[in-house]
């Protein structure tokens, strides 16, 4: 069975968790605690030399870092990931977007916010994520006014990808308000057969 090493409220975690049950594939989900740093242990550091979450261990026992690579990998052959040159071309495109436009300023703010508690030594470092990670909202929000979702028409892991850490941008002091278009398409990810948002993950897996 396949195993993720993660913490469903990270948003690289949870694109992991979505996709694995709209998938419908059965998988055992390992919590890390990255505040206690689990992740700078010996025998994590030997599944991921990096020291990050989220690790995918494969049925081999081979292990895959990097979110974007891990449902990248998971979603081949599947209706989540088009199998034709160009979209699965613009799939990534958004994916790339995503880690290097889009998730050091949300997701940054996010975890200064909401796991470092805002603390006074790192507002300026907050200050400084706002004005890019609403410049990546505007470029969401044009697109989305053409597109229901990121590419072709349709549902697929580029949604994902953006869709985890958007959602709760407001967690990091994002205000979503001017942002119409992006809002109605969080409503339809999460209208998506097989849907789950964070908490429920969190009260599964923790009943588990």
């Amino acid at each position: 069975m396949l195993r993720v090493y993660g913490d469903i409220y990270s948003g690289n975690c949870y694109k992991i968790k979505l996709l694995l049950t709209q998938l419908g594939q059965a998988h055992e989900w390992v919590h890390m605690d990255i505040l206690k740093k689990e992740t700078h242990t010996p025998e994590f550091l030997a599944k991921n030399p990096n020291g990050r979450i989220p690790v995918l261990q494969l049925e081999s026992g081979e292990f895959l870092a990097e979110s974007n690579a891990i449902i990248h990998y998971l979603a081949e052959g599947s209706a989540f990931l088009p199998g034709e040159r160009l979209p699965h071309a613009q799939v990534l495109q958004w994916m790339f977007f995503e880690q290097y436009s889009h998730e050091p300023y949300i997701a940054t703010a996010r975890y200064i916010v909401r796991y470092l508690g805002s603390p006074p030594h790192e507002q300026e470092r907050l200050r400084q994520r706002m004005d890019p990670g609403y410049k990546a909202l505007g470029v969401m929000e044009q697109h989305l006014t053409a597109n229901p979702f990121f590419v072709g028409g349709r549902y697929s892991i580029a949604d994902i990808t953006l869709y985890a850490y958007t959602h709760v941008a407001h967690e990091g002091g994002f205000d979503l308000a001017a942002y119409p278009q992006v809002r109605a398409w969080l409503a339809r990810v999460a209208a998506q057969p097989g849907y789950q948002s964070m908490d429920s993950f969190n009260a599964a897996i923790t009943a588990a």
